[in-house]
């Protein structure tokens, strides 16, 4: 393992102005979106979609530093040849590949579920950097409930987490670790910090014992945030405010930065919310994005499937794209949002 390599191209993923566009929706996923907008979800529909993403040059040049594709995707050929990975290479952007195989039920959780996909991990990682990939993700899942989250579903998902990432750095990738804490319930702002910081603290814990080089990964962790649910919604500084301070409770500065995942948020609240992080500065880390929906569903309902619209789904792209891009860099306004409207 080279770890001033790995490092390089960590810090690069969380360049400032820049963050990382999530485009690794699994196959059942990408159908659920294209259903929402009439297309149908076939191998051709999902690569000429991705493919008017990549090409997107304003947003992928400017505000985009790595894409994270799915396995179907990073084998794919554009329209006129060229290899995906190899438009967003041109683009300047890192190519990535989620690796994971999904969740299955964890036995005696009722209710929980563990990731899977570590069996072959280290062949398939062998062939994905081979192919141009850089860094991995892999998602863990802690869903809140009555009784939930158990000490097992964390644990067993941060001993999960941590085995993946030490395979990555083995195969001179860099792992983006991602627990994401659910915020489909309706929990409060507190029960989210109180359950993500044992979240954090366990994950941390399992990556020292696997001995992975914290200085050679990339966090992508939920916000402190009310569960959609919850009647009382905290507002986007207290949002900010109590992100920040569990980040810094539970994750090392040697760790080159945290992108968040935007976890069912609204395009608007995903952006505000980060801006309003990097607004409180004076940070350890690089804050920035690693958004799917928060930056996609835009895109997506201008193109509607329709090759008359790939202009159209760009500009919406390259919009969402910079709107982030500032808020990476705390200068973000909700003033721009309606300028570009």
């Amino acid at each position: 393992m080279n770890l001033s390599d790995l490092n390089k191209i960590a810090l690069a993923m969380v360049t400032p102005g820049k963050g990382i566009l999530a485009a690794d929706e699994s196959s059942g996923t990408i159908k659920k979106r294209f259903d929402a907008i009439g297309v149908e979800s076939t191998e051709e529909n999902r690569r000429d979609y991705r493919e008017m993403l990549f090409r997107a040059k304003d947003a992928m040049s400017q505000y985009i530093s790595g894409v994270i594709l799915y396995d179907e995707t990073i084998w794919q050929d554009a329209k006129d040849g060229t290899p995906l990975v190899k438009l967003i290479e041109q683009s300047g952007a890192i190519p990535g590949i989620k690796v994971d195989e999904g969740t299955q039920a964890l036995p005696m959780c009722p209710g929980e579920l563990v990731t899977v996909g570590l069996d072959r991990l280290a062949e398939r990682l062998k062939k994905y950097y081979e192919r141009g990939a850089r860094f991995a993700k892999w998602r863990a899942v802690i869903d809140i409930g009555s009784g939930i989250p158990s000490m097992t579903a964390i644990s067993v998902n941060a001993h999960a987490l941590a085995r993946y990432a030490a395979l990555c750095q083995a195969a001179q990738i860099v792992p983006i670790v991602e627990p994401e804490v659910l915020m489909d319930g309706d929990h409060d702002i507190d029960r989210c910090y109180e359950v993500t910081q044992r979240v954090l603290n366990k994950t941390f814990q399992e990556l020292r014992v696997q001995r992975v080089a914290l200085e050679g990964m990339v966090l992508k962790p939920n916000m402190a945030i009310s569960g959609k649910k919850c009647p009382k919604q905290a507002s986007v500084e207290e949002v900010a405010e109590k992100t920040i301070r569990l980040l810094k409770a539970c994750v090392p500065a040697a760790v080159p930065g945290i992108a968040f995942l935007s976890g069912g948020q609204s395009d608007e609240e995903a952006t505000a919310h980060l801006d309003a992080m990097n607004k409180i500065g004076n940070l350890p880390w690089k804050l920035t994005f690693s958004y799917g929906r928060a930056l996609q569903a835009a895109p997506q309902k201008a193109w509607s499937g329709k090759a008359g619209n790939v202009a159209a789904g760009q500009r919406a792209f390259s919009h969402r794209a910079r709107m982030n891009g500032l808020a990476s860099t705390g200068d973000w306004e909700a003033g721009l949002e309606k300028q570009a409207a």
